[in-house]
């Protein structure tokens, strides 16, 4: 019974190592018009289904190489009560961030960033890594 419950331990770390390779970042939501973007002006297939897509800054943008990269990402903290909802989301780059200074790392279109954050109006630090 014994080896059975450290083989279930083990398979629980591993899990959460996932990540452990990540980079560390903050994100922010962005809301419609998400069209024309830099990456696929605009056309509509460039946003995945249950639009979890995201626009990256200057330092992910790599001059317009980061189009259609697939990040993994997790919320880690954040201001205010229970900034987090935990697990992770893997999102689709199909935007630069239009904003300068971009106000994040990334930044999360509305239904992405509710899916790891209750509040779309803070900014909260992540975790990442590209899948």
């Amino acid at each position: 019974m014994r080896i059975v419950n450290i083989g279930v331990m083990m398979s629980l770390l591993l899990l959460e190592v996932s990540l452990v390779l990540g980079d560390i970042g903050t994100a922010t939501s962005y809301h419609p018009p998400y069209t024309p973007t830099r990456c696929n002006g605009n056309r509509a297939d460039q946003f995945p289904s249950g639009n979890l897509f995201v626009a990256v800054s200057e330092g992910l943008w790599d001059n317009g190489a980061a189009c259609g990269r697939r990040y993994r990402l997790r919320c880690l903290s954040g201001s205010g009560y229970r900034p987090c909802k935990g697990g992770t989301i893997d999102v689709r780059v199909v935007d630069y961030c239009n904003k300068r200074p971009c106000p994040s790392t990334i930044a999360l279109s509305a239904d992405a960033f509710s899916q790891i954050s209750p509040s779309t109006k803070s900014k909260i630090n992540i975790e990442y890594i590209q899948i």
